[in-house]
């Protein structure tokens, strides 16, 4: 027993001492954990940053960024030429029909014919409608009889006048009866007269049973059939007649360009307007102006304007609203360079032109555009403009000229004198 409770006595550590030696590995682990996670985390941090920074320096020239653009930019170019542009004025118009005839019965009737179809084109002449002609008829028959009976009368009275003169100059007959007989002439006379009118109007009216078209041009559509019963001096009409070779169009000019226009030889008589649908991408046909308004509509500033077209192939329409562009007046021997070539910087107008393969910018002013093309100052004849990637130039870049048009430029065609900036490299 003695042996064994002094092993125990001697294997007995007291709680005081325990505790450090068993706990000292412990501490230091917790110690140094929270430095090495920090470490970790500030060199994440660093790698981030660096990579961010390098993608960002990499996409910057890529999101439009000319300035950290450096290498060659390809473009293609165009060439300022020297040619006409003409000074137009637009404005909306409308198709006019020289003439629109609608035709009404002028006298009562059955239909009994309908001689053309929906939108045909007539002449002068062609037959239209047919109404019953049989009361009509009728009264020229009598007025017929009438003035046939009323003529022989009068040719009596003629002889009778002639027996009475023979016998007056013979002493045979009173003055008096001479002189009735001349009045009863006379009277047969007028007879005969109104007679022959009541045969004209009846013949008149006979004719209106037939309808013709009294102009060329186009028919409506159909508005009566066989069978239907007409009356005289109704409103309804039986066919719409308009004529549309030639047409005429109907536009309207400012106030203060009229006296421009008036400049002009003739008074603007003449000048050329061309008609482009309502896109204003295609033209349709050109005219020339041939009348003016008498007086400018007060309410709108503007005067309106007549010009006639040939129409031979139907291009236009009545009624159809169409962009118009006349010609005032063409500037002769000006320096051309396509619209898209020419950029804008607030009121500023700015090309870039090639010299020794580099993309000058230079300022210049502009003038009236036509036909895709604007006239400008500040450019010579040859010289060689951007006309494309100018999202990636800018004054003194160095430049490739494409011999072929490239996606989403501005033009859609192929550099003009490709060749001759090649050669500047």
């Amino acid at each position: 027993m003695d042996d064994q409770n002094e092993k125990n006595s001697a294997n007995y550590v007291p709680p005081d001492h325990q505790l450090p030696q068993s706990d000292a590995p412990a501490r230091k682990k917790k110690t140094y954990w929270p430095w090495i996670l920090l470490v970790l985390l500030v060199c994440l941090i660093c790698y981030w940053a660096f990579f961010h920074h390098g993608s960002s320096a990499n996409a910057q020239p890529q999101g439009g960024g000319r300035r950290t653009f450096t290498g060659p930019i390809t473009i293609t170019t165009a060439t300022a030429t020297k040619g006409d542009a003409g000074v137009y004025l637009e404005a909306i118009g409308t198709v006019t029909a020289l003439y629109t005839d609608s035709i009404t019965a002028q006298v009562t009737g059955v239909i009994t014919a309908v001689h053309y179809k929906e939108g045909q084109l007539v002449r002068k002449g062609d037959p239209l409608i047919d109404i019953d002609p049989r009361l009509y008829q009728a009264q020229v028959v009598q007025a017929e009889g009438n003035l046939e009976r009323d003529q022989n009368l009068l040719a009596q009275a003629q002889m009778d006048l002639e027996r009475y003169r023979a016998a007056w100059a013979q002493n045979a007959v009173q003055r008096q009866t001479l002189e009735d007989q001349e009045k009863i002439v006379l009277q047969d006379q007028g007879t005969v007269k109104n007679d022959e009118g009541t045969l004209n109007y009846d013949q008149v009216q006979l004719a209106y049973c037939h309808i013709t078209s009294p102009i060329s041009g186009r028919v409506g559509l159909r508005l009566v059939d066989p069978g239907n019963l007409v009356t005289a001096n109704a409103t309804t009409s039986l066919v719409v007649i308009t004529q549309t070779q030639p047409i005429t169009v109907v536009a309207t000019i400012s106030e203060d360009n009229l006296s421009q226009v008036l400049q002009q030889p003739h008074h603007g008589l003449n000048l050329p307007l061309e008609a482009w649908d309502r896109m204003n991408q295609k033209e349709i046909a050109s005219g020339a102006v041939t009348s003016y308004d008498n007086q400018i509509d007060t309410t709108t500033g503007t005067v309106k304007l007549r010009a006639t077209f040939d129409n031979k192939k139907g291009e236009l329409y009545p009624n159809e609203f169409v962009n118009t562009r006349l010609l005032v007046k063409t500037l002769h021997d000006q320096i051309l360079l396509p619209s898209s070539a020419i950029q804008h910087n607030g009121t500023e107008a700015f090309v870039y032109v090639i010299q020794d393969s580099k993309a000058v910018l230079r300022d210049i002013k502009t003038g009236v555009s036509d036909d895709g093309k604007t006239v400008v100052q500040g450019v010579n004849e040859g010289e060689l403009v951007a006309n494309s990637s100018f999202e990636k130039l800018q004054n003194g870049s160095q430049v490739i000229v494409s011999q072929q048009a490239l996606p989403g430029s501005s033009d859609g065609s192929a550099g003009q004198g490709g060749s001759s900036g090649g050669d500047q490299q």
